[in-house]
């Protein structure tokens, strides 16, 4: 999702919980019940959705994660295309010792907070 740095529209405390990623930790329910990946594309919001091209929209033939190429590579900072051309390259080309870098790029990623907002 597109987010702005300095959101009028985020209180302090949901800056607070967007820079240290707390909102994103009631996902893990959503990997315990098997609708999200630990590692995976980002979900989008259907009002992005609606402006892919088609090229886009192959990004949504696998399960959402909680983390992801576009979490360690720049998060909010990156263009849509680039976004997209990151998750698709992890789609194919998976592999189980891509997510375990994934998974030790976020701990960095998250303490930076570059990108969240």
């Amino acid at each position: 999702a597109y987010k702005r740095p300095n959101d009028p529209r985020v209180a302090r405390v949901g800056r607070f919980l967007r820079r240290w990623s707390l909102d994103e930790l009631l996902q893990v329910w959503n990997v315990l019940k098997g609708e999200m990946s630990l590692v995976g594309p980002r979900p989008e919001e259907v009002r992005i959705v609606r402006l892919y091209n088609d090229w886009h929209r192959r990004r949504l033939a696998v399960k959402p994660g909680i983390t992801g190429p576009m979490q360690v590579s720049g998060r909010g900072d990156l263009p849509l295309d680039e976004r997209v051309r990151l998750e698709l390259d992890y789609i194919e080309n998976y592999s189980l010792w891509k997510d375990m870098i994934i998974l030790l790029r976020t701990i960095p990623a998250v303490i930076s907070g570059r990108g969240a907002y």
